[in-house]
């Protein structure tokens, strides 16, 4: 009985010398510092709002997208919506959005949208959307009866489209530019080198293109990126470049924020003084409006990027306070 038990633990030990080693890295996170710090939604506009979105059945992009300004957005009674379901066909690595097979398109959302932004009395609304690959026309049959919705339901309502990128299809595009929103945007999110690991199934110089057909379509056009995922500074600037080469007029700057462990980790947080300082290059670039900070998201202040001049007025204000 001891030699077999002699003989077992021999064979164990060599299996065990057999098996390959695996390294198991345990991820550091960072730290999030102060400057991230929100409060928690609460007040009684926040209430209405989250009331109207749970009644109406809406989705938004606050919510999917876990963003930070929920609470003093909804608590200002604005809220940006996302229509065509929650579910995306493309998988971006950096966005909280479920991807899978999404469900059928309801063909009532455009009138059900409309009535919550009436019901909500906005002076200004979002509309977003997840990708829709899988669909013939892209969504834009849906984006463009939601659009015309609105306008007819709340005429004085401004309006703000944050788009996806159609695959470049010029008719899809084309729909927006007839539904003739107050701004149209389409976030270029990282810099050219970072979009195959951050988008994944997007194209840099797409989006480059769908900016500068909805510009050529008359359209006030805005974009977003985020930093902190691994792009150099030069590399921001460059973007910046390229965004005004195509006549971009609107530029949002804000901290990535991994929102689950699956997704892109933060490589680094970026100081409020550096996001000032690419603040004043996007100026004197030749943004109309550049709102860049910490907790920016794509949109946060919205309301202020309908106005043309208002940002580079407020801009040419401060640079005159500063002179001696």
């Amino acid at each position: 009985m001891t030699s077999l038990v002699f003989l077992w633990l021999i064979r164990a030990q060599r299996i065990m010398q057999e098996l390959p080693i695996v390294n198991v890295e345990t991820e550091t996170r960072i730290k999030k510092p102060d400057w991230l710090r929100v409060k928690l939604p609460i007040g009684e506009s926040y209430k209405h709002v989250r009331g109207l979105v749970d009644k109406h059945k809406l989705h938004t992009i606050c919510e999917s997208g876990n963003c930070p300004n929920m609470g003093e957005c909804w608590g200002e009674g604005t809220a940006t919506f996302m229509i065509l379901g929650n579910i995306c066909t493309r998988s971006c690595q950096f966005c909280a959005v479920a991807t899978g097979r999404p469900k059928p398109v309801e063909w009532d959302e455009p009138q059900r949208v409309a009535e919550a932004i009436l019901l909500m009395k906005v002076k200004h609304a979002v509309l977003t959307s997840v990708d829709r690959d899988e669909l013939p026309d892209g969504g834009s049959i849906i984006w463009f009866n939601t659009i015309k919705a609105i306008k007819t339901l709340s005429p004085e309502t401004t309006l703000e489209t944050l788009i996806p990128d159609f695959r470049g299809i010029p008719e899809q595009i084309q729909r927006i530019i007839e539904a003739a929103p107050e701004v149209v945007s389409h976030n270029m999110e990282t810099v050219e080198r970072n979009t195959q690991k951050v988008r994944v199934q997007a194209k840099y110089r797409r989006s480059l293109k769908v900016l500068e057909t909805l510009k050529l379509g008359g359209m006030r056009t805005k974009t977003g990126m985020m930093l902190g995922i691994g792009e150099e500074k030069a590399e921001v600037i460059q973007t910046m470049k390229d965004l005004v080469g195509v006549g971009c007029d609107v530029l949002t700057l804000g901290q990535y924020l991994q929102p689950t462990k699956k997704h892109l980790p933060v490589q680094r947080f970026v100081h409020p003084d550096e996001f000032a300082a690419l603040r004043q290059i996007g100026y004197e670039l030749g943004f109309d409006y550049v709102e860049s900070g910490p907790l920016v998201r794509s949109s946060y202040h919205s309301e202020k990027h309908v106005i043309q001049g208002w940002g580079k007025t407020k801009w040419m204000e401060e640079q005159a306070c500063l002179q001696p």
